[in-house]
């Protein structure tokens, strides 16, 4: 057992959830085509500020995420901070935790208020994979190097004459981990395998969730939440996430092939989440500066935790380490929780950490626990939809869950929700919420 968690203030003010805001989410190469991951998060974080009426000047300190780091502006926190108004002064650094990014950063400003540094904050990520980093082969960076201690044609070309037609061509990001050398589909396949997940099962999640988030769009449920954007060239609005299928039938599911196993695969492209672009942020204050500045949160922050585990074999099943400790800080069970949310990269991964929050022997041999954490009530559970249906910026995807889920928990008229996301790395985040 985890001791309990107390996330307040010094002075036992607890850690509030203001306001929250996102970007529509857009498939890569779509509606945000060139536009950087550092101008996705001046463009929300300016908006939010604006929509919440809050003065730039008011925030003490920013913390944001990127995964996909982009060599001109590798500290992304600062360039928001500069980009939108706020003091010069104010402190920003970034954070990078893979999928995991934005919640990082939301316990990193809850940390910075529970330490009594400030009391007005802004956490959240931002990603494009339209707008990524194109390398050069380590025989090309090292000749580059090489060049710049030359003087005379002779021995630029001795440098030059090395190189191969294979050397200059650009190297695109990887898409596969260091360490292993796998890729997160070739993991989501190996976590179906080992835990029987079927074709036919992954296809029925990932279209429940596309269901619930095109009734949650129909409903007007995320008006609220998500802003319109106006990208460059500035041809239109961009209202709504395009991922989300409005006509989602389940017979559609079955007819695409695998993509990382192509033999015996069960992973597609429609029971994984695509590559995403995208923003989110959200308003934090300490509970009193909130009450003097007039704002009523959307809800607080009761517990969290960080898990990391193997890479090598089930790297995607970190919510199911994660989630248990959270709930132990909070002081809670898995049957207290009025909903649940849980990243969905892919549909695969979703449903075998779902079988292992309801397995006595992975307790026992995984966790050192005597029970299960416990079988999850799908009533509770992505009740509307989640990143198969929503798209997954990486580094936004954190702040977009929790955003969401205080506003649903509002709507139906308090209560507590658990976030889990696993993330690259085998690193995963758990977080508990509470509203009134």
């Amino acid at each position: 057992m985890t001791a309990k968690q107390t996330v307040t203030t010094r002075g036992g003010e607890r850690i509030a959830i203001v306001a929250g805001l996102r970007t529509p989410f857009a498939k890569m190469a779509t509606n945000f085509h060139g536009v950087p991951a550092v101008d996705l998060g001046k463009m929300v974080v300016n908006e939010m500020l604006v929509k919440h009426n809050v003065d730039p000047l008011l925030i003490e300190q920013l913390v944001y995420g990127q995964v996909v780091q982009m060599p001109e502006a590798p500290n992304i926190a600062r360039e928001i901070v500069l980009g939108t108004g706020m003091s010069v002064h104010t402190d920003a650094y970034s954070v990078s935790r893979a999928c995991a990014t934005s919640f990082q950063s939301t316990v990193n400003i809850a940390e910075s208020m529970m330490l009594g540094n400030i009391s007005v904050g802004i956490a959240g990520g931002a990603d494009s994979t339209s707008v990524s980093p194109i390398g050069v082969s380590k025989n090309l960076a090292r000749a580059l190097t090489d060049l710049q201690k030359t003087k005379t044609l002779g021995q630029k070309w001795s440098v030059l004459k090395k190189l191969g037609l294979k050397d200059l061509l650009p190297v695109p990001p990887a898409v596969a981990e260091y360490s292993t050398g796998l890729s997160m589909g070739q993991t989501a396949e190996q976590m179906a395998k080992s835990h029987n997940i079927s074709r036919a099962d992954q296809d029925k999640l990932a279209h429940r969730s596309h269901s619930l988030a095109a009734q949650s769009w129909n409903e007007g449920k995320l008006a609220n939440e998500v802003m319109t954007a106006y990208p460059a060239p500035y041809k239109g609005a961009f209202e709504k996430d395009n991922n989300v299928r409005f006509d989602s039938t389940l017979e559609g599911y079955a007819k695409l092939r695998p993509v990382f196993d192509k033999k015996h695969g069960t992973v597609t492209a429609a029971n994984a989440t695509p590559l995403t672009d995208g923003a989110s942020a959200v308003l934090m204050m300490t509970e009193s500066r909130a009450k003097a500045l007039g704002y009523k949160p959307l809800g607080y922050i009761k517990s969290y935790a960080f898990a990391a585990i193997d890479v090598w074999e089930d790297m995607l099943m970190g919510p199911s380490y994660a989630t248990p400790m959270a709930l132990d800080r909070a002081g809670m069970t898995l049957n207290d929780l009025t909903l649940i949310e849980m990243h969905e990269a892919f549909a695969a991964q979703t449903l075998a950490n779902i079988k292992m929050f309801a397995s006595d022997k992975f307790a026992q041999n995984k966790l050192g626990r005597s029970k299960a954490t416990g079988e999850i009530d799908m009533n509770k559970f992505n009740v509307m939809g989640s990143s198969l249906a929503y798209g997954h910026p990486f580094a936004a995807t954190g702040t977009r869950m929790i955003t969401q889920m205080l506003n649903e928990l509002n709507r139906r008229g308090g209560g507590t929700g658990l976030l889990t996301a696993c993330a690259a790395g085998g690193l995963a985040a758990a977080m508990i919420v509470e509203t009134e």
